[in-house]
């Protein structure tokens, strides 16, 4: 591979995945495209191809399966011999409505298996790969709903949102930002960040958001290239730090 840096990037297939997946590759890093359907992963290489980026590769992933998770390991060691860049993209919202004192067991497992559980797993299985590079990074994409100020703020725009399954697998993921963060302070050449890439029209929220797909991959694309004088362990969006 001719390409300076590789990155992986979950949930790559569609959406603010896609879109990071172009950016990235736009700067000349080797793009792996990690779509949970095979078929959608190809087409997305494809669509890509054609707007001439050669320096991307589909790769099966589907992060509530371990041993998808396992073969995805195998695959890319097979190809490089050291991952730069992970961004946990991959996300669900789960079945609505989600009020806290009625909201399934079964839709609350399901979203956390994606979001928190299914990103945990991903993140263990390629940190051996990630060690290797002189300048790892990992992006959890992550959501203002995730803060908890936010959400104790009568203020936020979006205070009403209390979505139970989502914004506490969200806010669960930011608390493993910060505690794999701390793990690794001693390996300073790590950055490890949540990044909030704010409202935006993709089929998660049913194209309601209020930013475009261009706009939602600004932070995403930002803590992914962060030189090495960038911070670590912290919850941003694209206009600073945000509020746990």
């Amino acid at each position: 591979m001719t390409a300076k840096k590789t990155v992986l990037i979950t949930g790559a297939n569609k959406g603010i995945g896609f879109e990071t997946a172009k950016r990235l590759a736009e700067l000349d890093y080797f793009v792996f495209i990690g779509s949970r359907n095979p078929e959608n992963g190809l087409l997305a290489v494809k669509e890509l191809n054609a707007l001439g980026y050669k320096n991307v590769e589909s790769i099966q992933i589907d992060v509530t399966n371990s041993e998808s998770i396992k073969n995805a390991k195998v695959t890319l060691e097979s190809k490089i011999q050291k991952l730069d860049v992970l961004i946990n993209n991959a996300g669900i919202t789960g079945e609505m409505p989600q009020n806290a004192s009625s909201i399934t067991l079964s839709n609350l497992r399901a979203v956390y298996d994606t979001n928190f559980f299914g990103l945990i797993e991903v993140t263990q299985h390629f940190l051996e790969l990630l060690k290797k590079s002189d300048e790892p990074r990992i992006v959890n994409v992550s959501s203002d709903l995730a803060s908890l100020s936010n959400h104790k703020n009568p203020e936020y725009p979006f205070y009403e949102a209390k979505v139970t399954a989502y914004c506490s697998s969200k806010t669960a993921l930011n608390a493993f930002t910060v505690m794999l963060s701390h793990e690794l302070k001693n390996e300073t050449r790590f950055k490890i960040n949540s990044v909030n890439p704010g409202f935006t029209a993709t089929d998660l929220n049913h194209f309601t958001g209020t930013q475009t797909i261009e706009q939602g991959a600004n932070a995403i694309v930002k803590y992914a290239t962060i030189g090495n004088d960038g911070p670590t362990g912290g919850f941003f969006d694209d206009q600073g730090e945000i509020a746990w």
